[in-house]
């Protein structure tokens, strides 16, 4: 019985040790196959760093002004009696816009006037009667002295009425008409229209001080509007402010656009960017191409692997960017012109990953996109 035990211990262990042999044997296989597995390529579009010529700018961003705008306000207190004008009309200098009541200052006027003609004809005959030596020379001067004040009396009245006829100071478009008939201006204070003078238009804006060597006057200027995103506006740096902002540092500029078609007007916002004389060679790839991470900006550059069954594979590459034009980016260190860089599937990569090339998918890049406004 015992040897019967015995001989059923043995066979059990024998199986169990045959059956740890052969897991073994496969457990073995399937790490040495493991050891060789590569994952399979990701597919990236690539992009080719190349040197071109790029004219530096200055940008900023700014606010568009006219060169010659007012609020029109009554220089005399009135009530208006007659409105000249219609709201956003075009006016010349010198036109009518807007008359308040003179009925009083037009009656004390006929009356000095009439005073006027009498001091006129008294000095007249102390004249003749001086040439004759029957009056006195003081009192010719008394009758001249009183001619002279009834026409300055006049003459006041006169500029007062004129003052109640409020006309057009310069040529120019007009804004929303802010009185009504038989309404009481105050001097000063009441506001009747704006004038704006829109054939040329300033754009104003600062940049930092560091960009004072590069600006002077007569440097050409390209605007740009979220109004008009299909145009671009060219003018000239006519200004610069001969003092810096104490608080930012920065100087505060001025350019003059041309807006014979008046489509740029007061208060809008603007993009700025100052074009400087010379062009640099500068190193360029696409803006997608760019990694950027706390840590600072990277690609990575797609190269032959060093083991030949890889094929192309990623190596991260840290770089320092510069300026920017549409979809591309300048690149001021850490890139060499020709080297090829990941364009499209970055995210995916890691150091030393396999690549398949696909540029048949690749996004396209302008350096003036349009965008659809969506």
């Amino acid at each position: 019985m015992k040897i019967k035990i015995a001989i059923g211990i043995v066979i059990v262990v024998a199986a169990f040790a045959g059956l740890g042999a052969v897991k073994g044997l496969q457990i073995g296989t399937l790490i040495k196959a493991a050891s060789t597995m590569r994952p399979p390529p990701e597919t990236v579009s690539t992009a080719i760093a190349q040197t071109e010529k790029w004219q530096m700018t200055i940008s900023a961003v700014g606010s568009i002004t006219t060169a010659q705008g007012v609020n029109i306000l009554a220089e005399m207190p009135g009530t208006v009696r007659e409105i000249a004008f219609e709201s956003g009309a075009f006016v010349k200098q010198g036109d009518l816009l807007l008359k308040l009541d003179t009925s009083s200052e037009e009656a004390q006027l006929r009356a000095l006037e009439a005073a006027t003609d009498l001091a006129r004809i008294n000095a007249e005959r102390a004249r003749k009667l001086r040439a004759d030596n029957t009056v006195s020379q003081s009192e010719l001067d008394t009758a001249e002295a009183t001619l002279k004040q009834a026409q300055a009396n006049a003459d006041n009245v006169r500029a007062i009425i004129a003052k109640k006829q409020i006309r057009a100071p310069f040529t120019g478009r007009l804004g929303i008409r802010r009185v009504n008939l038989g309404e009481y201006v105050d001097a000063g204070k009441t506001t009747i229209v704006s004038l704006q003078a829109l054939d040329t238009v300033y754009a104003e804006f600062s940049l930092p001080q560091q960009h004072l060597v590069d600006l002077k006057s007569g440097l050409r200027v390209r605007l740009t509007s979220d109004t008009y995103p299909d145009r671009k506006f060219e003018g000239e740096l006519t200004s610069l402010n001969p003092d810096l902002d104490s608080t930012t540092r920065a100087v505060q500029l001025q350019a003059t656009f041309e807006n014979k078609e008046q489509l740029l007007r007061p208060g809008m916002f603007a993009r700025i960017e100052v074009m400087l004389p010379d062009e640099q060679d500068v190193l360029v790839i696409p803006a997608p191409a760019v990694l950027s991470a706390p840590y600072g900006a990277s690609v990575y550059l797609i190269e032959p692997s060093t083991n030949s069954a890889d094929g192309l594979v990623a190596r991260q590459q840290f770089i320092r960017i510069g300026r920017m034009r549409g979809d591309y980016v300048s690149v001021e260190a850490g890139l060499k012109a020709g080297e090829k860089v990941a364009s499209s599937g970055l995210f995916k990569l890691r150091n030393g990953a396999s690549v398949l090339e696909n540029n048949d998918l690749t996004p396209k890049t302008e350096k003036s996109p349009k965008p659809a406004n969506t």
